[in-house]
């Protein structure tokens, strides 16, 4: 039993939701070829995918893996329109990947939480909440916060004294928000970060290392996503600022006063030292390591691994240890390579010239 929607969407009694070629093919204004009737109620890819899946096709790597495929529908790119296969249904649009993420929200449509506060929940003195919060079991907020509209806080969340959470901000269960820090509007922070904590700052003296007070802020943009268990400080003295738009993957640590611009992206085990500031649109890909003080120009790249120890211009790509320009990485590397040959061809010469 299932009962249709206007947007060619419907909704099984199991909750799942389906969608049909011809529904599919209006929304992204592709050209359907096969039987408009035809549903599906998830994405899977070529390979392993069913009747009840839509897939893609946007890559030569994959085209033969359409002729075997048993996917319902297929957004094909035109490239790849006269390549055989395709079980039921082929939509042909440009940029499928871009068309099936649109796509996801209706096919896998968010459950929310009702607004409501969990009876276990803890509220301080003089804290605010907007419309429709929905607060989780076991939260704590304290004293003097700010929770915006439209928020929804997990389980066993904590946000700090006289913190600021923005509208429609998710907090999954289990994150800290230290006291003072500042979240924008739309923000997504995953299970176990831990936002506005302090730095790693000690001066030694007397014989044993003193402990900088940490007075400075931790603001977070709109629209920044945190993934799960990464640990942003707060500022020393200065603030430790997240641009809008910022996107932070799981397992990274950004330190005391550093300051992201917008649109970046930082990917997994990223560290960033303390007081580096990043410009806009900057990506740091899995495991790049940053020292203190350095300064990475807007649209500038740096691949995986890459360890940095001075600063980056803009608009550039960097990678190795230590990181250099790309093209002088690779040909150090293939110098590198070249080495054991070339101590193999000098040890023959050696030999040939202690024979004669």
């Amino acid at each position: 039993m299932s009962r249709a929607t206007d947007s060619g969407n419907s909704i099984s009694g199991d909750g799942a939701s389906t969608i049909t070629a011809a529904a599919i093919a209006a929304l992204v204004s592709g050209e359907l070829i096969g039987d408009g009737a035809v549903s599906v109620s998830g994405v899977a890819p070529l390979d392993r995918a069913e009747a009840s899946h839509l897939s893609i096709l946007s890559s030569a790597k994959y085209a033969p893996m359409l002729a075997s495929s048993n996917a319902g529908i297929v957004l094909v790119d035109p490239e790849f329109r006269d390549i055989p296969g395709g079980r039921a249904a082929k939509i042909i649009v440009k940029q499928p990947l871009e068309k099936l993420l649109s796509l996801l929200p209706r096919l896998y449509p968010e459950t929310l939480s009702s607004p409501g506060v969990a009876a276990t929940a803890r509220i301080g003195k003089g804290a605010t909440l907007g419309e429709r919060v929905s607060i989780g079991e076991y939260v704590v907020i304290g004293a003097g916060s700010r929770i915006g509209t439209d928020v929804l806080i997990g389980a066993h969340c904590v946000v700090g004294e006289k913190a600021t959470v923005g509208d429609g901000t998710r907090l999954w269960s289990g994150t800290t928000i230290y006291p003072g820090a500042s979240l924008g509007n739309r923000v997504v922070i995953h299970s176990g970060a831990r936002i506005g904590c302090d730095g790693f700052g000690y001066v030694f003296h007397d014989g044993a290392h003193n402990k900088i007070p940490h007075v400075g802020r931790c603001i977070i943009g709109d629209d920044v996503e945190i993934g799960a268990n990464t640990t942003i400080d707060r500022g020393s003295i200065d603030d430790t600022v997240i641009g809008s738009g910022t996107k932070i993957d799981n397992l990274v640590h950004i330190a005391h006063n550093v300051r992201i611009g917008e649109k970046c992206l930082v990917m997994a085990q990223v560290g960033i030292a303390g007081s580096v500031t990043i410009g806009d649109g900057v990506i740091l890909a899995g495991q790049a390591g940053i020292s203190g003080h350095l300064s990475i120009g807007a649209g500038a790249r740096l691949a995986a691994q890459a360890g940095v120890f001075g600063d980056i211009p803009a608009g550039e790509t960097w990678s190795g240890y230590p990181a250099r320009p790309h093209r002088d990485s690779l040909r150090a590397s293939a110098a590198v390579f070249k080495l054991a040959g070339m101590i193999r061809r000098l040890e023959k010469l050696l030999e040939d010239s202690e024979t004669k």
